[in-house]
């Protein structure tokens, strides 16, 4: 068989264990629901845009990888992707037939005669049909006990919780996990999306615990001889407005003195960053402002970000003057950058799931002129995604999906930078009054 013939023969059994008919009219949440029903069932979380190209809704060149066929084929009933191969390209057998009788002795010579048989002797073959069956049925309950316990070990999911130790900041999260049903030679946990923050742990362990200095919403991994096995969510709120200058290996808080003004502006000024960093060059220093908390009744399909920023470095303290300003979902994210007009080339825009790099697409209408203010709106309304710059529509791009649940916005400025608005705006929820929908300004929050 084939590779494409086995994995059309795997999806056909998950087709048909499912129920949900052809596989040609599964719509956006049915992949979503599929990926829920394998992380129960294997304990892998295999995303909705692999089992898309899985299922050829997606254009994808390449082959699934080991990982992605060994969690469909256990899902299917098999030990493993091998194990569904093998079986697969195995002939059906046929069970011999038992015989009615005990074989006879050896021919007697010829002359002799057989004498007629006691009954004692025929006694004694009336026992042996029974024996075999009884053989027989024995070795095949003990084969299929067996054979259960060992499947149920193999599609045991490893344990993965995560709970964090403070509502403050920094926060240790504690890792709950159990790798063991694995056989593992090598654990790793992953703290977020970043392949940096990996931590090495002891393969037969049970606890670990990792320090947080950065609020969010993380997606923690599970790493399994180099293959990810789980993930989980850990939550970071950040108590509020949050000023964090960041400095490896350890950032910076800064006071909410030094990033509140009077005129209910938020940022920092040069003399304050100096102060932090030791040095008046900015360039590559970046300095966040974060509100890391739950949004009830926004939702990640629906919404509008209206911000009014300005990068306040001179060119000579910081070369591109970059911002981005981020809407942070439990699902993914939106970033969109501004920077100095010279540098579109370094910057990247992300929209839920899609990157797109200044190194390969033209950004330039998200240089900015630093010496004034910038009216940035930016709307994801049921798949239809649009940016706007001083009153101007600068990007459009469809069929966007939701970032789930809203759970934080973050303004990120390369040196100094202002906010003078910040609002967050939900859609307008059937059946309810406009009100429901008026915009939140977060600049008056705590």
């Amino acid at each position: 068989m084939t590779q494409e013939a086995a994995i059309g023969r795997c999806r056909s059994l998950i087709e048909d264990s499912l129920g949900w008919g052809d596989a040609a009219s599964w719509t956006n949440d049915d992949f979503s629901t599929l990926s829920e029903r394998l992380f129960e069932g294997t304990g892998v979380r295999l995303s909705v845009s692999t089992l898309k190209r899985v299922w050829g809704k997606v254009k994808y060149d390449s082959s699934p990888t080991p990982a992605t066929l060994n969690t469909l084929a256990r899902y299917a009933g098999f030990e493993g992707w091998r194990d569904f191969i093998q079986r697969s390209n195995q002939p059906a057998a046929t069970a011999p037939a038992l015989p009615n009788t005990a074989p006879a002795p050896p021919s007697a010579p010829a002359a002799a005669s057989e004498p007629p048989a006691t009954p004692a002797k025929a006694a004694g073959r009336n026992y042996t049909t029974p024996i075999i069956i009884i053989s027989v049925t024995i070795i095949a309950v003990v084969s299929l006990i067996s054979a259960r316990l060992h499947n149920s070990a193999v599609i045991r999911p490893p344990r993965f919780d995560a709970r964090r130790t403070s509502d403050q900041l920094p926060n240790s999260v504690v890792f709950d996990y159990d790798a063991s049903s694995f056989h593992p030679h090598a654990v790793i946990i992953q703290q977020s999306w970043d392949p940096r923050r990996r931590e090495s742990v002891n393969p037969d362990g049970k606890q670990h615990t990792s320090l947080y200095y950065s609020p969010g919403y993380f997606r923690a991994k599970l790493i399994v001889d180099n293959e990810i096995k789980m993930q989980t969510d850990v939550f970071v709120p950040s108590g509020g407005w949050k000023g964090i200058v960041q400095k490896d290996p350890i950032p910076i808080y800064l006071k909410t003195d030094e990033i509140r003004k009077d005129s209910g502006v938020l940022g920092i000024t040069s003399a304050t960053l100096h102060e932090k960093l030791g040095t008046g060059v900015f360039s590559g220093n970046w300095v966040d402002f974060c509100n890391i908390r739950p949004f009830p009744g926004i939702t990640g399909d629906q919404f509008t970000l209206a911000a009014t920023v300005r990068n306040t470095s001179t060119v000579e303290e910081c070369l591109c003057r970059k911002v981005q300003v981020i809407i942070l979902g439990k699902l993914s994210a939106i970033v969109v950058p501004l920077c100095d007009k010279g540098c579109i080339s370094d910057i990247g825009l992300y929209a839920g799931n899609t990157g797109i790099s200044g190194k390969d697409h033209d950004l330039s209408a998200f240089g900015c002129d630093f010496t004034q203010w910038q009216r940035l709106k930016c709307t994801l309304d049921h798949g239809h995604f649009g940016i706007q710059l001083n009153g101007k529509t600068i990007f459009q791009k469809e069929k966007v999906p939701s970032i789930g649940d809203i759970v934080g916005v973050r303004v990120d400025f390369e040196g100094t930078g202002m906010i003078k608005q910040l609002d967050l705006q939900g859609g307008h929820p059937a059946g309810q009054n406009q009100a429901a929908a008026d915009p939140i300004n977060l600049l008056v929050l705590p």
